[in-house]
């Protein structure tokens, strides 16, 4: 690409990291959580959400379980300073839950925000600064001293407005664009602020490091985060909080390795809604911990009601390939997918599996409200035998032989392609009546007598065409005897290769299904099918319905 010399290196890697995160290899407890969509996602929009969006999606969020919800910046607008009012003066916060308000270290707007959050029963104040190098010289102008200075006047002025007001509050503080900041001189703010606030156990700070911009591969971050867990003061005092934003496509990676270097909670969004490419998704991050056995504390059990309300209340698009969310992620097309996700599941039946290992299912889709009907085995033209035979026996109750199956893969994919588009399971079934089920022409067999007489006897009704001819014949069993009676009248060369039966139905008018392969001198196999209350009459339409294909 052109201009490739314009671009440099702009994140600033700690001078010293143990970098003992890169032992460990799994995230062992949830986060503390906290949603920013009704601030840094509202924002995001096109169309900042209405008042009544904002309740309605504020009551989303406490019923996914979100303990800490930023819900808002109240001195940006009337809009955001109304919604926390009612939040308090409605009663709409659940006891077990805190809110969080954001304002930069600017005095007028530090005392808006305490006016908005007066008598909420908890409430974080988040108040933040930008430190990094491009801000300092570039917006604002100023040394490190002059920056560090505005931090601690928001501290104080936090704390002070904090005894004045009603209310119980914590505080937080971010350096704004810590990516882009000299990480010892992010420290040394930090520390700076938290001289200020003196946090004790039973009035822990939360210093939130957000990636404002994305810089840096996430090792890199990792390695930020631990050198500031390390080093802040008050460390058993201080919660760490991170806040990635996904500008190099890392943003959970970011959160992952943040966690492992030390950080105890997590900002972000459903979906990962929030600007430019977006926040973290906390719905990924939450489920990939899920998917190792470790219970993120938050009920993601209905996706498809959190994607309506999500979509509905922000007007956004749940993409089909969100993970673990979008509507496509569980979805096999692929032949040797489908196959291996049927098998993987008839494993899980009898082997009682205590354990989650489906191939190609990281999650089980009904732990997200998901089904497997309609969901995870979709047909099209890349589809095969496993996922038609799927669903044509946990949709319908057919075991069609293995053979039949791949029979039957074949006949879907070429309508599927000649079509162009999925396939539903009505179609699918339609597919197989017409195939295989029942056919009766240009051979039908209207009836049939048996006799034991050296085996068995079978009187036969022959009709081909519009010709009706009675044969009798001999065999090892009724199928047998048909069979050799349909032979010797039409003079045809083949062998039963393949016959297996079971019941569709259970009870008094129990219905049979019967499949037969029938295989021509040339090696060909033909399958039929066929049902009836009579397993003898069953198996007989399957044999006719074979010839017929044969005959085709």
């Amino acid at each position: 690409m052109k201009n490739v010399a314009k671009y440099t290196k702009n994140f600033y890697a700690p001078i010293t990291s143990s970098k003992k995160w890169i032992d460990k290899d799994c995230i062992e407890k949830a986060p503390i959580w906290c949603s920013v969509d009704l601030r840094d996602g509202n924002q995001a929009l096109i169309t900042p959400m209405s008042l009544d969006e904002k309740i309605a999606f504020f009551k989303l969020l406490v019923k996914v379980g979100f303990k800490e919800i930023e819900v808002g910046f109240p001195a940006a607008s009337e809009t955001e300073y109304q919604f926390v009012r009612t939040l308090i003066e409605q009663n709409l916060i659940p006891d077990d839950v805190t809110i969080q308000v954001l304002t930069q270290a600017r005095e007028h707007i530090i005392r808006k925000t305490f006016e908005a959050v007066k008598g909420a029963p908890r409430s974080v104040v988040h108040v933040y600064n930008s430190t990094s190098v491009a801000k300092r010289e570039q917006v604002f102008h100023k040394s490190k001293e002059e920056i560090k200075q505005i931090a601690i006047d928001g501290a104080a002025l936090l704390k002070k407005l904090a005894d004045e007001t009603d209310g119980n509050f914590a505080f937080e503080y971010s350096p704004e664009s810590f990516t882009g900041t000299e990480v010892e001189y992010a420290l040394e703010v930090c520390n700076a602020v938290l001289d200020v606030w003196q946090p004790g156990p039973d009035n822990k700070a939360i210093i939130n490091l957000p990636s404002t911009v994305e810089m840096s591969m996430p090792h890199v971050f990792a390695n930020a985060v631990e050198y500031m867990s390390e080093n802040l003061k008050y460390r058993e005092n201080v919660i760490l909080s991170l806040h990635p934003h996904n500008d190099r496509g890392c943003g959970v990676s970011d959160a992952e390795m943040g966690l492992l270097a030390g950080a105890d909670r997590i900002e972000g969004t459903l979906f990962g809604n929030g600007e430019r490419t977006g926040n973290v998704d906390i719905i990924t991050l939450a489920l990939n911990m899920y998917s190792q056995g470790v219970d993120p504390k938050l009920n993601f059990e209905n996706m498809p009601e959190i994607c309506e309300v999500y979509e509905n209340c922000t007007r956004m698009h749940v993409y089909e390939r969100q993970p673990y969310a979008g509507a496509l992620v569980f979805a096999a097309f692929s032949g040797s997918h489908q196959d291996a996700i049927a098998k993987g599941m008839k494993w899980r039946e009898e082997h009682n599996c205590e354990h989650w290992t489906v191939p190609y299912l990281p999650i089980d889709p009904e732990d997200v409200g998901r089904q497997y009907d309609g969901e995870v085995i979709r047909i099209n033209s890349q589809s095969g035998k496993g996922g038609v035979g799927y669903i044509l026996e946990h949709k319908y109750g057919l075991k069609m032989p293995a053979k039949m199956r791949e029979a039957m893969g074949y006949a879907a994919k070429n309508v599927s392609d000649l079509r162009h588009k999925e396939l539903s399971f009505e179609e699918i079934y339609e597919i197989f009546e017409q195939t295989f089920l029942n056919k009766v022409a240009p051979l039908h067999i209207p009836e049939a007598h048996y006799k034991q007489n050296s085996g068995i006897e079978a009187e036969v009704t022959i009709c081909m065409n519009d010709k009706t001819e009675i044969c009798s014949a001999r065999g090892n069993g009724r199928l047998d005897a048909v069979s050799n009676a349909v032979k010797e009248s039409l003079k045809l060369d083949y062998k039963i290769v393949t016959y297996e039966e079971h019941a569709l139905e259970t009870g008094s008018d129990s219905t049979a299904i019967s499949y037969v392969g029938i295989q021509n001198a040339e090696g060909k196999l033909f399958w039929g099918a066929g049902t009836d209350a009579d397993i003898i009459k069953a198996s007989i339409k399957a044999l006719v319905t074979a010839i017929n294909k044969m005959l085709e």
